[in-house]
């Protein structure tokens, strides 16, 4: 018998009382001299981070439906949003910040949106031409706009937010393109083709070597008024300005010569033909007129390359003609990279200057490098990696047999350092425009089609390199493609659009029979070039 009985419950709580008398009796022993030891992880850097880039593509369903801009992310390729913007773009480009993109339209306005992944349909903003206004080409800097205007022969400048039309400067006769530095430069240059009468906008297409020369026209920032009248070379359709904005680079696709701007002094680069001498007391020498091709070598003023000795090889590497349509400048070489369209090569020309600005010993070295598989790859565009390495071309013509049965073109890779053909890839399409972002371990490049809605994307490292990557589906046929950044940090040096025309490769290539697109009905030359496949 049990003088004070206990109910279960009651067990059951000093059970549990008794097992935590054992456990901490237990904790208390194991806190004695013995030493533990701690781990502390250590969190490891990882890879670089892979660049804070946006593509942004321009396409166009139809000639008179609203185009798309579309915005695609970097690191996962997807689509992050799209909007309708004006109908019928023509021509593309985006600002020196890499925030803004405009177009120009059908219905004579431009078209303003940002590019964000959270881009919008009310957030797209559109400006009225001048009236009766024919722009050619956008050229965006960090801020304002311009355009190449051929009603009138003018620059015409835009400002505010949205953009709207403030001035027009007269510049020469066919203004096709405003060139100069993203930011802070002193003077920009409107560079003209001077071709007479009405022209038709293909004849630096057809007959490029059969027309005038043409005009660089220098325009003070700080008051918009012109500064010096420069000569060019037959046919200029593009130009390209240094990183540090001391020199600009206009092809001239008529007589296949690059001809060289001294920014600074706003002259031609030409002060010291027979040798000056630098601060240092070294001779220097000036290269107004640089060569592409074999017949350029035999023009008046033009010096064969330091790197070719004329009569051992007359040739020097070079086509026998090149028709230059597009450059990069590649700032990790100081050399600018050049798509020669009818040679079927890329042009690496060493640009450095010595350390007081002026030409440096090396400068006008050459190196010609074939690109594509057939013999007529036409070279449309060409994009240089953000260190140098690379180069890559948007081969227009490229197809196998023919671009008629098998309409796909072709990328190629080109080694910089060694100055060879690395690879050509096989692409959607027949492209003719190439974008590249890279940093330090990652590089993707971009290849655009007007007879297609696929966006081609390569990778240019990993496993395997060189090699595509996937197809990105946007809507409707591309006009044209641009990337933010070129290396991972804010800013954007590919701020020109191209309209096709004007010397500037079609949206189709050539064929045997004809140079540019045949017109079907009522439509003119130009309209037959700039229509999408």
């Amino acid at each position: 018998m049990r003088l004070f009985p206990m109910n279960a419950g009651q067990a059951r709580a000093r059970l549990v009382q008794a097992g935590s008398v054992l456990a901490a009796a237990a904790l208390i022993a194991g806190c004695g001299s013995t030493y533990r030891s701690v781990v502390t992880p250590i969190p490891s850097s990882g890879p670089s981070p892979q660049p804070t880039s946006y593509v942004a593509v321009v396409s166009a369903p139809s000639p008179s439906t609203p185009g798309v801009a579309t915005i695609i992310d970097y690191s996962g390729d997807s689509v992050l949003a799209f909007a309708p913007i004006g109908p019928g773009p023509s021509a593309f480009t985006i600002d020196a910040i890499g925030g803004n993109g405009y177009t120009i339209n059908s219905d004579g306005t431009l078209t303003n949106f940002q590019i964000s992944p959270q881009l919008q349909e009310k957030q797209i903003t559109y400006t009225t031409l001048p009236p009766n206004a024919e722009p050619v080409n956008l050229f965006s800097p960090s801020s304002g706009l311009w355009a190449a205007d051929l009603q009138g022969n003018d620059a015409d400048i835009f400002s505010g937010g949205p953009e709207a039309f403030r001035l027009a400067v007269p510049v020469a006769q066919t203004p096709v393109l405003i060139a100069g530095a993203g930011s802070g430069g002193q003077r920009l240059y409107a560079v003209s083709q001077q071709i007479a009468g009405t022209p038709s906008g293909v004849e630096c297409n057809v007959t490029p070597s059969a027309e005038p020369a043409g005009q660089a026209d220098g325009i003070l920032t700080s008051s918009n008024t012109v500064s010096s009248k420069l000569p060019l070379g037959k046919c200029p359709v593009y130009a390209v300005e240094s990183s540090d904005g001391r020199r600009l680079y206009v092809l001239n696709r008529g007589d296949d010569t690059i001809t060289v701007i001294n920014s600074q002094d706003d002259t031609l680069d030409n002060q010291c033909p027979s040798g000056c001498k630098n601060q240092a007391g070294a001779t220097y020498y000036t290269h107004p007129l640089l060569p592409l091709s074999q017949a350029a070598l035999a023009l008046p003023g033009v010096v064969p390359p330091s790197n070719c000795n004329i009569v051992t090889t007359p040739t020097c590497g070079m086509p026998a003609t090149a028709g230059p349509v597009y450059a990069e400048f590649n700032t990790a070489l100081s050399e600018i990279v050049v798509a020669d369209y009818v040679g079927g090569t890329i042009s690496v020309i060493d640009v450095s200057l010595d350390e007081y600005g002026n030409d440096s010993a090396t400068f006008g070295t050459t190196y010609t490098v074939p690109v594509g598989q057939t013999a007529t790859p036409y070279p449309a565009s060409v994009t240089v990696l953000a260190d140098g390495s690379r180069a890559y071309t948007a081969n227009q013509g490229d197809c196998t047999p023919d671009c008629a049965t098998s309409p796909n073109g072709t990328v190629s890779v080109v080694e910089l350092g060694s100055h060879t053909l690395e690879k050509t890839i096989n692409v959607t399409g027949i492209p003719r425009t190439v974008v590249s972002t890279q940093n330090s371990e990652y590089g993707k490049v971009y290849a655009a089609s007007p007879n297609s809605p696929f966006l081609t994307v390569i990778q240019t490292g990993g496993t395997s390199p060189d090699t595509v990557d996937t197809t990105i589906l946007v809507e409707g046929n591309i006009v044209d493609v641009r990337v933010t950044t070129q290396n991972g940090n804010p800013g954007n040096s590919n701020y020109f659009s191209r309209i096709p025309g004007w010397g500037q490769p079609c949206n189709q290539p050539p064929t045997t029979a004809n140079p540019t697109p045949a017109p079907t009905g009522t439509q003119t030359l130009l309209e037959a070039c700039q229509e999408l496949p």
